[in-house]
């Protein structure tokens, strides 16, 4: 019972807020269904229970919040829905309808308690979400603008948007690794969240991040692993699928999943439905550039063996007709030097008895004019101190006189000269 001091009647907090508390009960006893987004699910392991924490936002900015409740039981129920239709279970970060009871309690002031959570309305939501961006991308002419970017013949430098935990990841580097052909991929790795609210802003922080330095890559990919519409619901987001339509490389992305594509896998260049088909995408694109390249080699090869197997026959004709006509010439050859040799000798010899006569008849020219075939005809020399003489003139009175014969010599004096 509230106290009175003076005129003034004082209710204690536990009176006012148990007021509060039964005014609310009989005004809101009806179960509503209410639209908000669960900003955190706060599950609690230990005891199964979650408290939601709901919030409404206009323009990016919440406009109002209240904590709610979702006890186990009904947690395990509404989270098996999810599993079932939407493949993933209930999480935070998603537009929900659900229905819930207002309740009000002393202690814990003011909640929603929910009962139910209307699954079809969150797909409903991701579609409403993924045709206004669409729509959008379409507007600004930029929703094939990332199809029409000319693609590397060999797309060797990768830069890969990605958990380095990511399942999808490991299956994508196991498969590019070891392909048998041997073909070498490089890659950089930029970390980002994948799924969630915070996956929009993170992942177009790192395109930006490589929108500084696309000389040093030839495509983007963007990779994760297995996930359900809800936990893809980040890759109809608008600005991240701007972000992909607009860059300046080829975006590829391998993000896991079988069911309806994204927006953001609809303008990337190449969307592959799991990480290890875009692995076989990039395998491909060297077979595309290895496979011609192999078969011109062994054109080449196959064309040189024929050239040389044409020489070498030639180069064995030539050489057969060069050793019969070498042999030809040869003989012929031979032969003119054989007549050549005969002629010569026959030649020789008789220019050596020609010059041996001459030799003979100028011998005996000699022999006729030899001093002693002279004076053995009865003639003979004069000489004065050795000099032969032939006129009387050069020997002065008084010389000896030397008189040689054919037998003998005589020696005299002159007395006068006549």
């Amino acid at each position: 019972m509230p106290e009175q001091i003076q005129d003034r009647t004082i209710f204690s907090l536990l009176e006012v807020t148990r007021s509060i508390q039964k005014t609310l009960a009989d005004r809101y006893q009806s179960l509503y269904w209410i639209k908000a987004e669960m900003n955190k699910l706060n599950h609690y392991t230990h005891s199964g229970h979650c408290y939601p924490e709901l919030v409404e936002k206009k323009e990016g900015k919440v406009v109002a919040e209240i904590r709610s409740v979702l006890w186990k039981a009904d947690y395990q129920r509404i989270n098996q829905q999810f599993l079932k239709l939407l493949n993933e279970p209930l999480r935070e970060g998603i537009t929900i309808l659900f229905q819930a009871g207002i309740s009000y309690d002393p202690l814990y002031g003011l909640s929603l308690k929910i009962v139910d959570i209307d699954p079809t309305f969150v797909l409903g939501e991701l579609e409403k979400e993924k045709i206004e961006s669409i729509r959008r991308l379409q507007e600004e002419g930029i929703y094939d603008a990332n199809k029409k970017l000319p693609f590397p013949t060999v797309p060797k430098r990768l830069a890969i948007v990605s958990v380095e935990t990511s399942k999808g990841l490991s299956d994508f580097f196991k498969i590019i690794q070891a392909n048998p052909w041997g073909y070498r991929f490089e890659s950089t790795l930029f970390p980002a969240l994948l799924q969630g609210d915070k996956s929009v802003p993170s992942i177009i922080k790192q395109l930006a991040v490589i929108a500084e330095q696309t000389e040093a890559f030839d495509a983007v990919a963007i990779i994760r692993g297995g996930g359900g519409e809800v936990g893809l619901s980040s890759y109809n987001n608008y600005l991240l699928a701007r972000a992909i339509a607009i860059f300046p490389i080829p975006v590829l992305t391998g993000i896991g999943h079988s069911t309806n594509e994204t927006v953001s896998e609809m303008v990337a260049y190449k969307n592959a439905i799991t990480p290890s088909e875009l692995a076989d995408f990039l395998i491909q694109k060297f077979h595309n550039f290895a496979i011609p390249v192999d078969q011109a080699q062994r054109r080449m090869v196959r064309a040189c063996q024929a050239i040389f197997t044409q020489q070498e026959a030639q180069l064995q004709h030539f050489s057969q007709q060069i050793s019969w006509s070498g042999k030809s010439i040869f003989m012929t050859q031979r032969n003119k030097i054989d007549n050549i040799q005969s002629h010569l000798q026959l030649f020789s010899r008789q220019l050596l008895k020609e010059h041996y006569a001459e030799i003979e008849n100028a011998s005996r020219l000699v022999n006729l004019a030899s001093p002693k075939q002279i004076l053995r005809r009865g003639f003979s020399i004069t000489r004065v101190a050795g000099k032969a003489i032939t006129d009387v003139n050069e020997v002065p009175d008084g010389a000896t006189v030397e008189t040689e014969l054919l037998h003998g010599t005589i020696h005299s004096t002159t007395q006068s000269k006549t």
